[in-house]
């Protein structure tokens, strides 16, 4: 079976990422056994982001690296083993938010497209939004408004 990076390489749509993990350096990493749970962005997702980011974050490579680090859980999660969670942390650090019901299956502001994608070293859920950590003041506000009864946690 093809690991995650053979994937994605053999998969259309999937340039962008492929040249992003090569320029981060994370080729050899996400070919390692893992396992790994990947939220992988298609061409059209890194498309929606503003007019010239990508360039410029081909430019700052641990930024960059840091933003892939994102997409990326430990362990081999399946679409059913996530729907137990309403959160998981990212190899980056940061907590991914979840949503998922019935057939919708959400990771913060992206909407999985494809789900279990099984690789040899891990799962890829395909994204259409590429994800970004929550600035570090979110929480504390969401919880916030949660316990007066104004929102509910993603």
């Amino acid at each position: 079976m093809p690991d995650i990076v053979d994937i994605a390489v053999a998969t259309e749509g999937f340039s962008t990422l492929v040249t992003a993990v090569k320029a981060a350096n994370l080729v050899d990493t996400l070919k390692g056994p893992g396992p790994f749970t990947v939220f992988a962005p298609t061409d059209a997702a890194f498309a929606k982001l503003p007019p010239g980011t990508i360039t410029t974050l081909l430019q700052n490579i641990p930024q960059l690296t840091r933003i892939l680090c994102y997409h990326v859980v430990p362990g081999r999660l399946k679409k059913a083993d996530l729907a137990k969670y309403r959160s998981v942390g990212s190899v980056e650090g940061s907590p991914i938010d979840l949503f998922i019901e019935g057939d919708v299956f959400e990771v913060n502001n992206a909407t999985v497209i494809q789900a279990d994608i099984e690789a040899d070293n891990g799962i890829i859920h395909v994204i259409d939004t590429v994800i970004l950590m929550r600035p570090h003041w979110f929480w504390p506000i969401l919880r916030s408004a949660e316990k007066e009864g104004l929102a509910s946690a993603p």
